[in-house]
């Protein structure tokens, strides 16, 4: 496709002015062309392979930290496409979740016919399930090199009595190589293993380099509380890092914190130049400052080789929460200091059941991003209330502000934004304007760079019949790059996902109904995309479902 962008470059990010709120839901003007096939909504993968394994002691856990397993539960899915071989598919997620953080273990699933089927691929060496010295996981994240090399990042910790600040003593990230696109794995390589009571490492991402093949970059960022004579006098959201950040920012937003300790959040690398084979020492890429931290570290690399690591910012700026990035242009041996823009932050909207009002644990402080493969331009989307002109008020929360689905995007690599418009095709319900919450955006761009692909959540088709059946359903929206996308009115031919709607009651409860801080959507070949998200398929049961949008135009 030629001339991918047709408009001019867009003028420098400015401020709302004060008429510039509109109503939750925009009406959108249907495009020219047609909605894009979906493919069959086909079960990546369910049930419980760790449902023998005695070797982490679970009934010792349970006795000991009073925490809840939620067995056959798969929660947060990523996927990545092969670049080898358009039908090779590969996804990660955390395998029996705990209530109050992490899992038994992370398992993989592989397909080599285009999502079509699936077989297990759990790499080894990880927590006690797969033989590795952990007790518990998260945070899966996956990718290939373009030599078809995966990778399969972990984050591993043991949990340690709530008399801690963070609930857990050990924590590391551990990176899982495999030569044969995923069939099979290498022995994990440790990245870092920070063995403390007042360090906590967490919500990582690994990229591999699609314009430099031997290059991978991992990031996190790595929580820590001091004086540690001080830190254990309050409780922090046991070993949960979104949690605790999330604590940490409602204590300390706007001034001192309300705590008895101080904490701080930089950004951690560790990258190898040999895919994979070796890994670089970690080291803090970016310090954000005392009482303030980043999470959600996120490496994205522009057609020119240039880095940006974005993350959710806490407490850096005037807004509380934004979203920052640093640059590298020499494959990250070193990087700039930060840059900010003041529409690009987040005005953190809670979601919560529609009819009782219970809390979902979705991704109020997180977002999704993605880089045109063509063109470069950068795509954020994330959940934000700004536009929220209607009240979602319930027996269990009492009022609260809607969130929707809101998107940015920079020309100019970061340097200038969009104004942030809502996308999300949530219809307005006057009966019950809770069900028009939408959460867990994901974007991305097809591998042509013709189209930008956004993913979401929301309660559209809920009428709490029967009671106590709060429907919910996945939906995708599309915007034709070559259009302006930087308006709502560009945003449309919105598909669902599921093929009926789920209870989202029947997702189990950690920190909220939780299918995960974020769900998996990539391209393939030039005109694909594939979406990974959670289903609650029954009580405290859940499965991961993708289905092939192709036909991109």
């Amino acid at each position: 496709m030629t001339s991918i962008f047709k408009r001019l470059s867009r003028s420098a990010s400015r401020g709302f002015a004060s008429g510039s709120v509109i109503a939750l839901t925009c009406a959108i003007v249907p495009g020219a062309q047609a909605k894009p096939p979906l493919g069959p909504l086909v079960q990546v993968a369910a049930g419980d392979p760790f449902s023998g394994c005695t070797a982490d002691q679970l009934n010792a856990q349970q006795s000991a930290f009073g925490s809840v397993l939620y067995p056959a539960t798969l929660i947060e899915p990523w996927v990545a496409a092969d670049p080898t071989d358009t039908s090779r598919l590969l996804v990660g997620y955390q395998q029996d979740r705990w209530d109050d953080g992490g899992s038994r273990g992370l398992a993989g699933v592989v397909s080599t016919d285009a999502a079509g089927s699936w077989t297990s691929s759990i790499p080894t060496g990880v927590t006690k399930c797969t033989g590795g010295a952990f007790r518990r996981a998260s945070d899966p994240w996956v990718d290939f090199a373009q030599d078809g090399t995966a990778f399969f990042l972990s984050l591993v910790l043991d949990p340690m009595k709530p008399t801690t600040p963070f609930g857990a003593r050990n924590s590391a990230l551990l990176v899982s190589r495999s030569v044969d696109h995923g069939a099979t794995w290498q022995a994990p390589v440790t990245l870092i293993r920070t063995n403390s009571p007042h360090a906590l490492n967490d919500k990582d991402s690994l990229t591999a380099d699609p314009t430099a093949n031997g290059y991978v970059y991992a990031v996190w960022d790595q929580l820590s509380v001091f004086p540690p004579s001080q830190a254990g006098d309050q409780l922090l959201a046991g070993n949960d890092g979104v949690e605790i950040a999330r604590q940490l920012r409602n204590g300390s937003a706007g001034g001192a914190p309300s705590f008895k300790f101080n904490f701080t959040g930089p950004s951690f690398l560790s990258r190898s130049t040999d895919n994979g084979v070796t890994w670089s020492t970690a080291a803090p890429i970016y310090q954000p400052g005392t009482n303030a931290q980043t999470i959600d570290n996120i490496v994205r690399v522009l057609p020119n080789g240039t880095l940006r690591d974005f993350f959710t910012a806490i407490n850096v700026t005037s807004f509380g929460l934004s979203i920052g990035y640093i640059s590298s242009s020499d494959k990250g041996a070193s990087w700039s200091a930060p840059t900010f823009v003041n529409d690009i932050h987040v005005r953190a909207a809670g979601v919560v059941t529609p009819d009782t009002g219970q809390p979902i644990r979705d991704a109020s402080i997180l977002y999704s991003v993605a880089v045109n493969p063509v063109s470069g331009a950068i795509y954020l989307a994330w959940q934000d209330n700004r536009f929220s002109t209607a009240t979602c008020t319930t027996p269990g929360a009492g009022s609260i502000a809607i969130g929707g689905i809101v998107f940015s995007e920079s020309e100019d690599g970061g340097t200038t934004w969009s104004t942030p418009v809502m996308i999300n095709q949530t219809p307005v319900n006057a009966a019950n304007p809770c069900r028009q919450q939408a959460f867990i955006p994901a974007v991305v761009a097809s591998g042509d760079g013709s189209t930008v692909v956004v993913t979401y959540y929301d309660f559209r088709n809920d009428t709490n019949t029967p009671a106590g059946f709060e429907a919910t359903d996945y939906f995708a929206v599309f915007c034709p790059a070559s259009s302006n996308c930087k308006s709502a009115a560009d945003w449309g031919n919105e598909e669902r996902l599921t093929t009926a709607s789920f209870n989202i009651l029947n997702a189990p409860v950690a920190r909220g109904h939780f299918l995960g801080d974020y769900m998996g959507l990539t391209a393939s070949g030039s005109t694909i995309v594939y979406p990974v998200f959670g289903v609650a398929t029954g009580p405290n049961v859940t499965a991961e479902f993708t289905r092939q949008i192709s036909g991109l135009p």
